[in-house]
């Protein structure tokens, strides 16, 4: 039994009405179907339904109620171990079922007894085991959650899918204007920055005329 079986048992008061009522069912039905085809094939022809519904009636409640008997005293033995112990693990059924078959076989002696405990604690371990098999095998995958990274982003220097360092800004140009003139008095100018151009009036000439 794991974790999440017995997360989801019912409180100790209540479990043993549970596993009487649960263990009373289990042994009315199965008993019925079992001595339903077994009545049906010992009856004689021509009343093979009377024998079979003969059969459940005398046997079926009979054999509910010694499951009946089984549940409620391995649900005591249970709520008694977990009480104790102050746990919840297989071992307690393992014990109960233990000890519960040596209680049911007292009046056939020591030897029976023993035989009987000794079968209850192998089948309930066996039913223990195959349980926490089951929730190992159908209990689903952790959740693992990933930050979503974007596949189309080149890799980096820092690593693959983290932020790019931020771009540098190109250099800034000088925002006065270049003389193109060339003398001793007033050259012709001209502004890259988009300013007009203006020429003086001077001595020498410049390489280059603007408006003449």
């Amino acid at each position: 039994m794991g974790k999440q079986s017995i997360a989801d048992r019912e409180p100790c008061p209540w479990r043993m009405v549970d596993d009487v009522g649960g263990a009373f069912s289990m042994g009315a039905v199965g008993g019925s179907i079992f001595h339903s085809i077994k009545g049906f094939k010992n009856a004689p022809k021509g009343g093979r339904m009377r024998g079979a519904l003969s059969a459940v009636k005398a046997r079926g409640p009979a054999l509910g109620g010694g499951f009946a008997v089984w549940g409620g005293l391995f649900a005591c033995f249970d709520c008694s171990i977990t009480a104790v112990r102050q746990k919840e693990d297989p071992w307690n059924s393992i014990i109960s079922g233990a000890a519960t078959g040596g209680i049911l076989a007292a009046r056939a002696g020591p030897r029976a007894m023993g035989t009987s405990a000794l079968v209850g604690g192998v089948l309930l371990g066996l039913i223990e085991g195959m349980g926490i098999m089951l929730n190992r095998a159908f209990e689903p995958p952790p959740q693992e959650f990933m930050e979503a990274q974007d596949v189309t982003a080149p890799p980096t220097s820092a690593g693959f899918g983290m932020a790019p360092p931020p771009p540098t800004s190109a250099p800034e140009q000088p925002s006065g204007g270049i003389d193109f003139g060339y003398g001793g008095g007033g050259g012709e100018s001209f502004s890259v920055e988009g300013s007009t151009a203006d020429s003086g009036g001077g001595g020498g000439g410049g390489w280059f005329s603007f408006g003449k």
